[in-house]
């Protein structure tokens, strides 16, 4: 008996100690996401979840386990600002819509945990996901933390606010009757936006998306027309900030981003029709723009497949090459860019391509980079522990081949990605023998 507890003991001592014991991921480059610069060479220490130590002053400690990645670069974990995680389009938008109607939410959030594992592969250890129908995304979130599931940190906005026909209101187009009428993320007046605010937040919600102007892909007459008052968003705003919660305001048009950024949204999501009044007022206040610009280029090859409902042809037509164009003026305007793609627009996995088309738009190679990490990580409101390769942060870390500040499509070539100090994916690690 004693031999036997004491086997366990020791056994159990071993467990510890590899436990504990500390990696080291070494490669010949690493970006530095508060300078925006590479150094050389890139070592990141990791134990027990968090990074140890980084960069040139960073030593493989005695014992260690080396991660030898070789010619390429080391980046803290990418964050996307911008998902829908809880779908995805497919070729066939009237089955979509059938789908949406027919399919239990069950049915749909095993359906995600696919998305989930590819936008994790890609590189994404976090995002925002801003609009899911029946708590989808919370339930997602909290299955991702709970470990029952594998997929990225999930930053919650449960559905998203708007007003009755408005981009928000999910029973556009339906017969009425059929479904309730105030269903989803419909409120009217000031008072109803704080209501929605609450109810949002009993139910898990991590930020509060709002709908501040039309959309491309719903079913209204226009995407760029003001849906909210002025009223109503300040205290949808209010409310939010007064329990600690961030806004994020869908908004193509101008007077509706506009109203929104008087009060106080953190970020505007698209904003297609920005003028340079708008963009100045953005940039006086802080507010953060995510243009994503991925979105367009999805909903253009769905147009080009003859995959777009024909309500969204004149809409999706006005927004394309307007929004590319206010991209690049909101970046000579030195306006803070946040890295976000509407992925489920477009398949998930994707969501790197998103760089190629910011330095497109006029931003070098490593502010698209700081926009994906640093950037989003002061959004997201989790710069304490994320969006830098630093002592003390978790242990987000993946590599791309070569350097990405000289070629920004290394960003769609991620093979190892790091997770709370676990492996995700590592594609040179030697094969099992």
């Amino acid at each position: 008996m004693r031999n036997w507890i004491a086997g366990c003991l020791v056994a159990c001592q071993s467990w510890a100690a590899t436990e504990e014991r500390p990696v080291a991921i070494k490669a010949a480059r690493m970006f530095d996401a508060r300078s925006g610069k590479v150094v050389a060479p890139g070592l990141v220490v990791v134990k027990g979840g968090s990074i140890l130590a980084a960069g040139r002053d960073a030593a493989v400690p005695v014992g260690a386990e080396v991660i030898d990645l070789g010619d390429a670069t080391l980046l803290p974990g990418f964050m996307d600002a911008h998902t829908h995680l809880s779908g995805q389009a497919s070729n066939d938008w009237k089955q979509d819509r059938l789908d949406w109607l027919e399919q239990t939410s069950a049915e749909r959030a095993l359906r995600a945990t696919e998305y989930l594992g590819k936008t994790l592969r890609a590189g994404f250890t976090t995002c925002r996901n801003l609009g899911a129908d029946e708590l989808i995304d919370v339930a997602l979130r909290n299955a991702v933390q709970a470990g029952k599931i594998v997929g990225p940190r999930i930053l919650a906005a449960t559905s998203g606010m708007g007003t009755t026909g408005g981009h928000c209101d999910p029973t556009n187009a339906i017969r009425p009757g059929l479904l309730r009428e105030r269903e989803g993320g419909v409120a009217e007046g000031p008072e109803a936006m704080r209501e929605g605010v609450r109810w949002r937040i009993k139910h898990g919600a991590d930020v509060i998306k709002v709908c501040a102007t039309g959309g491309v892909l719903s079913k209204n007459a226009d995407v760029d027309s003001p849906q909210l008052t002025q009223a109503e968003l300040d205290a949808l705003v209010d409310e939010a900030h007064a329990r600690k919660r961030k806004v994020a305001a869908h908004a193509h048009g101008d007077e509706g981003a506009r109203r929104a950024t008087a009060a106080g949204v953190d970020s505007i999501e698209h904003g297609s029709f920005l003028t340079d009044k708008t963009l100045d007022l953005m940039k006086k206040k802080g507010t953060i723009l995510v243009p994503t610009l991925l979105a367009v280029e999805g909903v253009r090859e769905r147009y080009e497949k003859g995959n777009l409902q024909p309500e969204s042809i004149p809409k999706f037509r006005a927004a394309y090459e307007r929004l590319h164009k206010m991209a690049k003026r909101a970046i000579e305007k030195g306006v803070r860019i946040a890295f976000g793609t509407d992925a489920g627009v477009f398949a998930h996995g994707r969501n790197a391509e998103e760089f190629r088309l910011l330095v497109a738009a006029g931003m070098r190679p490593a502010d698209a980079l700081r926009a994906a990490t640093l950037t989003n990580a002061e959004l997201f409101g989790v710069q304490d522990r994320l969006g830098v390769l630093e002592a003390g942060k978790l242990a987000d870390v993946i590599a791309v081949p070569g350097d990405p500040t000289q070629d920004i499509r290394q960003t769609e070539r991620v093979f190892f990605v790091m997770k709370g100090g676990v492996v995700i994916r590592n594609d040179r690690a030697a094969p099992a023998r």
